[in-house]
């Protein structure tokens, strides 16, 4: 069984900084390419960042470029999202979430494409 587990959230000053985790649960992903994504309120999920399988590709939403960077450590099944110049308009439920395989599709920006996908975890911040 495969969980997804993100940690990290919270509330956060306009201009901070933060930095989620994301930790698998069970059966390792270290294979597949992981993406982080966001649903701010009432607004649909949208892309933010995805990475292969060894770290040596990223692509990034045009919004997040510059500030936000996607890593990870396969030898202890974490993926992780470092937020810099946060701004408002990332308030957001941000989710974790693994492809099934190792390399970034062409449809990387697509939910669809991610096969596991955590509960989330509330990042605000305030104006």
């Amino acid at each position: 069984q495969v969980q997804l587990v993100e940690s990290g959230g919270g509330l956060v000053q306009a201009g901070g900084s933060l930095s989620l985790s994301c930790e698998d649960s069970g059966r390792t992903l270290s294979r597949y390419a992981r993406g982080w994504f966001r649903q701010p309120p009432g607004k649909e999920r949208e892309f933010v960042a995805v990475i292969s399988n060894s770290g040596g590709s990223t692509r990034y939403a045009d919004s997040v470029k510059g500030r936000f960077t996607i890593s990870r450590d396969n030898a202890k099944n974490m993926v992780y999202l470092r937020m810099m110049s946060l701004k408002s308009e990332d308030t957001a439920v941000y989710y974790c979430a693994a492809d099934t395989r190792p390399y970034i599709g062409s449809s990387y920006f697509r939910g669809k494409e991610y096969e596991y996908w955590g509960q989330g975890t509330q990042v605000t911040v305030s104006s």
